[in-house]
């Protein structure tokens, strides 16, 4: 597991946004990306102690941590509390494959009535058909990310960490829009 107090937060410190939607860094968080074949999601589920999803835009959640489905044989799985998702997986003797990327990614959260409209500046996905509760990968002006709708008004915009200022300054510009 990378050791996130090593590294200085992109954007650390900044907040940012409107009335209708803030912006903010989330806090360090574990991330794991996972391949696994079909076969291998029951145990690696009870392993990760989540039902990791099998569906397009599937996110499940459970006591701080996210399993959110990025395709038919990938999961993007994220801790909040600090454990050690790598020493989870590597208990499971079913064939996978599991790279910590913790040091890659960061979040940032976007929320409040107008955190749709924030988003929509930079991300095609109709964010009508994006439930709470479900992720999809898409992009976000020119990076990608993952998209994770965690409420009504609530979204968690993962991005690798050198687009983290980019994807910040976008997202508080469609801020801006959303009070409009």
């Amino acid at each position: 597991m990378a050791d996130q107090t090593l590294r200085r937060p992109p954007l650390a410190g900044r907040q940012g946004g409107s009335a209708a939607a803030r912006i903010s860094m989330a806090a360090p968080a574990t991330r794991l990306s996972l391949r696994a074949g079909a076969d291998a999601v029951p145990a690696l589920s009870a392993a990760f102690g989540l039902d990791l999803p099998v569906r397009p835009k599937g996110a499940a959640s459970a006591g701080g941590r996210h399993g959110l489905w990025i395709g038919p044989d990938e999961w993007l799985l994220i801790d909040e509390t600090g454990a050690d998702l790598m020493a989870l997986a590597a208990a499971v003797p079913a064939m996978h494959s599991a790279v910590d990327v913790s040091h890659r990614n960061v979040a940032i959260l976007v929320s409040g009535p107008g955190a749709a409209t924030a988003i929509a500046v930079g991300c095609p996905l109709d964010l009508t058909r994006l439930p709470a509760g479900a992720a999809a990968r898409t992009v976000l002006g020119k990076a990608e990310v993952v998209l994770f709708r965690t409420g009504e008004d609530d979204y968690r915009v993962e991005c690798w960490r050198s687009f983290a200022p980019y994807a910040f300054d976008l997202l508080v510009e469609g801020a801006d829009d959303a009070d409009l």
